[in-house]
């Protein structure tokens, strides 16, 4: 008989500065409205559809800043850890709609400090003026130039962390796409998966803070609808004569469905372990799963998801297998 080894990995560690709770999962199940979400901006940006229980979003630069909201009741730094999720698609998207503004321009989703981004010096296209950022962006093609997703993070100061653009990466229309964005202050870093229909899209690339990034006050979840003003709309001259005009926009309809947040991040002590079982300390207000996985390349859900406890709890794989098995535990927000 074969023996199965066990590993486990924990996707979470702990904070040595804790924020306040908070949990907050929206399913557009009815009015987000009564859960707490407000609309700032151009509010017709925005559309609660009770038929398919999701947010229609348009985003549209040629309107001023728009938002649609909701306040996290604290304010996160550096020093805590956290967890965004949700779910997206992009019925249609087109970027350089106007001759002074023929480049792209982003959809964004994330967090927000609400105080700055209402006020009218907040302007993210001039890449110094839209302080306490941190998002997901999507850029559509244009002009020769590929698609790419990014996920800044601007201090307090208009410093950037270390970022990179994943490029290519096409996001294609109609296409129903999950986002998970997890900070942990241990190491200063920002990891975001994508995936559709389970299949992970990418990867992309983490952000770091890195040297000399004073920090950053967010306190507010937001889908983010930007005004392309602000933006340098004087024609550029590159090395092989061609010109370029850098500033962007963009029109794109959309959904947004399911948002989860959570802070701080659940810690998960491994009690006792055994050939397809795991004893966890859990965590209220998460959701705890099994995984495995034979290769490290893909990973199957294969225990029930279970609730947390204020104690010990246990996960197990309902189908071991005879060959040998990696497991980790992975922490949902309801």
């Amino acid at each position: 008989m074969k023996i199965r080894s066990l590993a486990l990995a924990s996707l979470f560690v702990v904070s040595a500065v804790s924020a306040s709770t908070v949990s907050i999962t929206e399913n557009f199940t009815h009015d987000p409205a009564t859960d707490g979400w407000q609309a700032f901006g151009d509010t017709n940006l925005f559309h609660w559809d009770s038929a398919n229980q999701n947010l229609a979003v348009t985003w549209d630069s040629s309107q001023p800043n728009s938002y649609f909201y909701h306040p996290l009741g604290t304010t996160l730094t550096s020093t805590n850890n956290f967890m965004l999720a949700f779910d997206f698609q992009i019925n249609d998207i087109t970027s350089g709609l106007e001759s002074d503004y023929p480049s792209t321009f982003q959809l964004a989703i994330g967090l927000l400090n609400n105080g700055e981004a209402t006020g009218n010096g907040f302007i993210i296209g001039s890449g110094y003026q839209a302080a306490d950022v941190v998002e997901f962006d999507y850029f559509p093609a244009f002009s020769g130039y590929n698609a790419s997703v990014s996920t800044p993070i601007i201090s307090s100061e208009n410093n950037f962390a270390n970022i990179g653009f994943d490029v290519p990466l096409t996001l294609s229309p109609g296409v129903h796409y999950h986002a998970v964005m997890t900070y942990t202050a241990i190491n200063q870093t920002l990891h975001t998966t994508l995936s559709s229909n389970g299949v992970p899209v990418g990867p992309l690339q983490d952000t770091t803070l890195g040297a000399g990034f004073d920090d950053f006050n967010v306190d507010t979840i937001s889908i983010n609808s930007y005004s392309q003003a602000g933006q340098d709309t004087s024609v550029h001259t590159n090395a092989d004569g061609s010109t370029v005009i850098y500033a962007g926009s963009v029109l794109a309809h959309g959904t947004v469905g399911k948002m989860s947040f959570g802070t701080p991040l659940p810690v998960v002590n491994v009690l006792a372990a055994a050939p397809g079982n795991v004893q966890i300390g859990g965590t209220t207000n998460w959701i705890f799963t099994l995984e495995r996985t034979a290769d490290f390349q893909s990973w199957t859900d294969v225990s029930v998801p279970a609730s947390g406890v204020n104690g010990a709890m246990t996960l197990t794989d309902t189908n071991p297998p005879t060959d040998k098995a990696f497991y980790r535990v992975r922490a949902d927000l309801p």
